[in-house]
């Protein structure tokens, strides 16, 4: 067997051991054969001690600096809101370079938010193109995070690309057609996704992959579709929708607006379920299907309390995104499966 030694980053050092050699024996249903002894040669080399170098040229962790930290500086838009947060607050216990400054409202310009021992300044609408050009120049490696609002989806993105910084954009709804096409035209790295937590998206991937290989599998089935959010979720879950459609290939006849959003808090409690210490950070979801005689019934549901999921894959995202930035990879827009393919997460 051979034992590892201090060594620098790039090598391995193998230091061989003297072997301990059992005699034959027999054993209940197997022969223990007793090793034959090396040449004399052989013995004379096991008693040096070479160092075998596993790689001539040390390889630079491209997104990490040399006292181990990561290296990737990172605005959070919309670090006001619990998502922000939660997201500014991960990405710091991850080692990540949180820089002091944020977009968010006109009427949230000029406050200083506070997030553990950081302070960040919001910057309203009127000076984002300068400042995030600032921020770039500063912070050459620099990647934006959107957790804002749908109605600000479009014009973040376009200003992102416009500047030229690669964005994960986690906030749900805006145009997403739109979206998409003005990160392919401008050619900015991105990382694009409804759903952060990597949990969940692996079970929408399953679905996504039942949906292909058997569709109409369900047909005759009706459906129904309860989410809740927190009150202060404006939109439909991106991920209810998601999962849907994929009912929908399945052979389930289901429009989008039957879907029974719950936001007051006292339905929560009494009819979801959800924990009172959750009812302003939680996505609850149910999926109870039907056969057309009622005599079977199928039910998918997935809850979630807080919002550490999200901010944990979001940490991920920005990372892996880091990554292809930082190899100049042809491929510039992804979601959270190929953050999830990478296989990479901590």
């Amino acid at each position: 067997m051979a034992s590892m030694v201090n060594a620098p980053a790039s090598c391995i050092s193998v230091q061989p051991q003297q072997l301990t050699l059992l005699p034959a024996t027999r054993g209940f249903g197997c022969v223990h054969l007793k090793p034959r002894l090396p040449s004399p040669a052989v013995r004379k080399m096991m008693t040096m001690t070479p160092k075998m170098s596993m790689s001539a040229v040390p390889v630079e962790n491209p997104v990490a600096s040399n006292t181990n930290k990561l290296d990737i500086p990172i605005m959070v838009n919309g670090c006001s809101g619990k998502m922000g947060k939660a997201i500014i607050s991960a990405a710091e216990s991850a080692g990540l370079n949180v820089v002091p400054a944020s977009f968010g409202s006109a009427q949230e310009a000029g406050q200083t938010v506070q997030v553990g021992t950081k302070e960040i300044l919001v910057h309203g609408p009127s000076d984002r193109d300068s400042i995030l050009e600032s921020l770039l120049v500063e912070y050459p490696n620099l990647i934006v995070v959107d957790f804002t609002v749908p109605s600000a989806v479009n014009d973040n993105a376009e200003l992102y690309c416009r500047v030229g910084v690669p964005f994960v954009m986690g906030t749900t709804g805006g145009d997403r057609d739109l979206l998409y096409k003005t990160v392919q035209d401008s050619k900015v790295y991105a990382v694009i996704s409804p759903q952060m937590g990597k949990q969940v998206v692996a079970f929408l991937a399953t679905m996504e992959i039942m949906a292909e290989q058997f569709p109409g599998a369900f047909s005759g089935y009706s459906l129904q579709v309860m989410e809740s959010h927190q009150a202060s979720k404006l939109d439909t879950s991106g991920t209810a929708k998601a999962v849907i459609s994929c009912f929908q290939k399945l052979g389930v006849s289901f429009d989008m607006d039957q879907i029974q959003l719950m936001r007051d808090p006292q339905q929560q409690l009494e009819l979801v379920g959800v924990p009172e210490e959750h009812l302003s950070g939680h996505a609850f979801h149910m999926y109870h299907l039907t056969s057309p005689d009622q005599t079977v019934s199928f039910e998918f549901q997935h809850n979630v309390c807080g919002r550490s999921i999200y901010a944990e894959g979001t940490v991920d995202a920005v990372i892996f995104l880091a990554k292809k930035v930082h190899l100049k990879v042809d491929k510039r827009i992804y979601d959270m499966r190929d953050v999830l393919r990478e296989g990479n997460m901590r």
